[in-house]
């Protein structure tokens, strides 16, 4: 991509998609193509077709998606496979046929068999059963990424579709019930601190192992991926460094300065017992992400006082 070319980040306001605005803007990126939900609902293919007809965009990055931890994929199946079926479908198809230059869809390491073989390499796909808790979500995203390798294959279209780990940092969703296990965690540990809680719960038994990479990594692996790659095969992007739920929290309980103690409930929300991607094939590419877990949290935690501070004093 150079500086002036015309790229529409697909859903700029959330985690990824607003990493990915502060990368391109930090190279100089000056034709950057954003609308808000409230501008574009990409859910509605006429809206979607129109759009990329009038905007005319070379490049896009498809990071607009319904998103949300166990508790939401559980409670909401049909809004997690309906929207997101819908989202990427109608985005994918309007770039091929208006003539994007290239196309790079986010797809998640949720597509892969809840007990397939660790790490996850990326011929491990439709090799076994989903994990339960979020198959509703996976079955859209692995569709996404069908799609992309159809149209690729049968026209040519220059899509790829990169699979991240774990994601988290700066503008991640801290909902209480919706959010994903670090910015829940993260919330939940911060309101004990101010209340002087004795102890925080932590749905699990604490045992699962979780590969985390910070949202702004991600964003330059991305950027990375469509200046450097073109192939079908999707592609894992993750940091290669496995903690346990137990740990996550307790570093998580460093940051915010929580001393009390830990309680695990809830066992069944474990879900899957272990879950690391394969990352060697984008290593071997030159590319590897910059933050520790620790330090990546620290600098998340530091934006979230300053979000909720923002918030509260306004």
């Amino acid at each position: 991509m150079n500086p002036g070319a015309r790229i529409y980040v697909a859903g700029h306001g959330g985690l990824v998609g607003s990493a990915l605005v502060r990368r391109l803007n930090a190279e100089g990126c000056g034709n950057l193509i954003l609308r808000t939900r409230a501008a574009l609902d990409l859910t509605s293919q006429s809206d979607v077709r129109r759009f990329f007809e009038q905007e005319r965009p070379e490049y896009v990055f498809l990071a607009a998606a319904k998103v949300g931890g166990i508790h939401a994929n559980s409670r909401y199946p049909a809004d997690f496979i309906r929207d997101n079926l819908l989202i990427q479908t109608n985005v994918i198809d309007a770039a091929w046929q208006s003539g994007v230059r290239k196309f790079l869809f986010l797809g998640s390491s949720c597509i892969y068999p809840r007990d397939a073989r660790q790490p996850i390499s990326e011929d491990a796909l439709l090799t076994g059963p989903l994990e339960a808790t979020n198959e509703w979500y996976a079955v859209a995203k692995i569709a996404g990424i069908k799609l992309c390798q159809g149209l690729r294959r049968q026209y040519g279209f220059d899509a790829i579709c990169a699979m991240p780990t774990n994601l988290y940092g700066p503008g991640d969703n801290f909902h209480p019930e919706n959010s994903h296990v670090v910015p829940g965690l993260m919330r939940r540990f911060h309101e004990a601190r101010l209340a002087g809680a004795a102890e925080v719960e932590v749905w699990g038994t604490g045992t699962p192992l979780r590969e985390f990479l910070h949202v702004d990594d991600l964003a330059d692996a991305l950027v990375f991926l469509m200046d450097n790659y073109s192939d079908e095969s999707i592609i894992n992007v993750g940091s290669q460094a496995e903690v346990s739920i137990r740990e996550l929290a307790e570093a998580i309980g460093r940051v915010v300065g929580f001393e009390g103690a830990i309680r695990f409930v809830r066992p069944e929300m474990d879900g899957t017992p272990r879950k690391l991607t394969d990352s060697r094939r984008l290593k071997a590419m030159g590319w590897k992400p910059r933050r520790a877990l620790e330090q990546g949290l620290a600098e998340t935690y530091r934006w979230y006082c300053h979000a909720i501070g923002q918030r509260e004093g306004s």
